[in-house]
């Protein structure tokens, strides 16, 4: 683990979650930047997941899924028993998290949020997720990321 802790890798730290941190040089006019963090440590995109902050029905929550893949906010709404669901505005996603856009992780967020992983990650043996800040990843087991979230899984993409 690495000396370089950010409050995502402290929670995991204190909730005993084995973790392996990946570090890769953060573009920020990459674009698709989850597609370009896949690319920059020689992942499968099917293993890297974005955390995305959202508001359903005006309440915050958290969804993390694959970079490639297109959220679909009926489904983020039904997951959460909601009636709808938008993307969480960058700056209130920042306040409410602590993390910067980019670097937003499901770990150690200021204040804990309900929070859903797409149960494609079920299928992988471990996930790549941000760690807390731009660059900055943390592999480990689906599994382990439900434990340290209290995630639920859901059907989450388009």
């Amino acid at each position: 683990m690495s000396t370089k802790a950010t409050p995502g890798t402290a929670a995991l730290q204190k909730a005993g979650i084995a973790f392996e941190v990946v570090e890769y040089e953060y573009d920020p006019t990459a674009g698709q930047t989850g597609n370009h963090a896949a690319a920059a440590i020689g992942e499968n995109p099917d293993r890297v997941f974005k955390t995305l902050m959202v508001l359903v029905d005006g309440r915050p929550a958290c969804v993390v899924v694959p970079v490639a893949a297109s959220l679909s906010m009926k489904k983020v709404a039904a997951a959460f028993g909601g009636k709808s669901a938008d993307m969480m505005p960058p700056a209130i996603a920042e306040r409410s998290t602590g993390f910067r856009v980019g670097g937003i992780s499901p770990f150690g967020q200021r204040k804990r949020v309900r929070t859903a992983l797409a149960r494609e990650a079920l299928e992988q043996p471990y996930v790549v997720i941000n760690g807390g800040k731009r660059g900055y990843l943390v592999r480990l087991s689906a599994a382990d990321a439900m434990t340290a979230t209290g995630a639920m899984t859901a059907d989450l993409l388009a």
